[in-house]
């Protein structure tokens, strides 16, 4: 549970993405701090990853890597929990890890459209 705690308290001001669980079936933390079942991966499952990300469109899937993390979800690598959700936000693409997520995605639109926006930022500097 601290642990759990920990996370919520700092998934959104964190920059460096935290350690995904260590087991699937576990729960993950969504950016507001509500935690939910899903199937996470740990960093071994890039075959898995590849794999679900293979189940999207040509363009999805270049639209889904070049975003990495869930909207909601910033610390789960899209793909993680199986074919990334695609949602449209005020006429903006952005990829869920799960459908668990999309209600809060709705929920805030403003918050998640911003929020992809600073990463999008931090990636471009980063490449730089």
């Amino acid at each position: 549970m601290i642990a759990i705690g920990f996370l919520a308290l700092g998934c959104e001001t964190q920059t460096v993405q935290p350690e995904l669980p260590a087991a699937s079936g576990s729960t993950h933390i969504k950016a507001d701090g509500d935690p939910h079942e899903g199937e996470a991966q740990t960093n071994d499952g890039d075959a898995e990853i590849a794999e679900a990300m293979a189940a999207l469109s040509p363009d999805d899937r270049k639209a889904a890597e070049a975003q990495r993390f869930c909207a909601v979800s910033t610390g789960s690598p899209l793909g993680s929990m199986g074919t990334p959700v695609k949602l449209e936000i005020k006429g903006e693409p952005v990829f869920l890890c799960c459908a668990g997520c999309k209600s809060a995605a709705l929920k805030n639109p403003d918050e998640i459209l911003a929020a992809m926006a600073k990463r999008k930022t931090e990636d471009s500097d980063k490449a730089k």
